[in-house]
């Protein structure tokens, strides 16, 4: 397979998880009604962003893998006949929980998890306190449309994250994503943050030769504290492998699109930009220290 229908699902997300996972059914039918045959979600599309506060009680929103909505989803793939890229709050254990891509075949099975690597704890974003670090690497998973690099929105700002799963043969990069503006920003900085945030995996496209798919949510959530919430930034998009837009969405509107990538393309630029060939990995011992005193 070289040129593999992508379908993206950007949507905003209420406290009603039955009626999200409805809403993310709903744009996979439609992607799928379109020619799909790979299609991703956004980052923990079941349910409001709840890592705004430290609350206990949300770890009940979590579970078993597989588990209810591996199963539902894991029907609707076989039904559809496509590939379905899904993050989930992963229940591992009594007081162990992980933020889990899901990637489900096209029979239904699933062919296999990536647990988020980095898992950040800034003002809004308190995901250390609900998310143990993953604990399976870097690791494509195969499918039957190719070989998917699956990793999950904070990920997506780390180089060495997109470069290992490039080296592990990785055939696109895809991040499942949940990030937004603070009210408390001004409109210059925001923009700044957006396009900071579209730039940084836009390079990772660059400088491993990949098409890169990124799916955000939209939408306001209120902070439950009491805070500004966030206004989620949507702006899903797909980049072909020199980094080239080949298609970006809103930062506001529900979205489900269909985009056609061309899989052969990565050989034929890396032929031109052979980054991994002149790679000097000779002298790249430091990268293992936390910092260069």
């Amino acid at each position: 397979m070289t040129r593999l229908n992508v379908g993206l699902v950007q949507h905003a997300c209420t406290d009603d998880v039955t009626a999200n996972l409805e809403a993310s059914i709903a744009g996979i039918r439609s992607a799928a009604e379109g020619g799909a045959q790979l299609v991703v979600l956004q980052e923990l599309h079941r349910g409001l962003y709840f890592c705004q506060q430290e609350d206990v009680e949300q770890f009940d929103l979590a579970e078993p893998i597989p588990g209810p909505s591996t199963e539902r989803l894991g029907a609707l793939a076989r039904e559809l006949g496509v590939v379905i890229v899904s993050s989930l709050f992963e229940r591992r254990a009594p007081g162990l929980y992980h933020n889990t891509a899901v990637v489900l075949e096209k029979d239904g099975s699933i062919a296999g998890t990536y647990r988020k690597m980095h898992i950040p704890d800034d003002p809004g974003f308190y995901e250390k306190f609900y998310f143990t670090p993953g604990d399976l690497g870097f690791q494509p998973i195969q499918t039957s449309v190719g070989k998917l690099g699956v990793l999950v929105c904070w990920d997506q700002w780390f180089p060495e994250a997109a470069r290992l799963m490039a080296m592990a043969g990785a055939e696109l990069l895809i991040y499942p994503t949940a990030i937004g503006w603070s009210r408390e920003d001004d409109p210059e900085e925001q923009e700044r943050q957006r396009q900071a945030w579209i730039t940084i995996q836009r390079s990772h496209a660059v400088a491993n030769g990949l098409p890169v798919v990124s799916v955000n949510r939209i939408g306001h959530e209120t902070d439950p504290g009491g805070g500004t919430g966030v206004d989620f930034w949507g702006s899903s998009f797909v980049a072909g492998p020199q980094g080239e837009f080949l298609y970006t969405a809103t930062t506001d509107q529900t979205e489900n699109e269909v985009v056609v990538v061309d899989l052969a393309r990565s050989e034929n630029v890396r032929r031109i930009w052979p980054y991994l060939r002149d790679r000097r990995i000779d002298h790249y011992g430091d990268l293992l220290k936390l910092y260069r005193d």
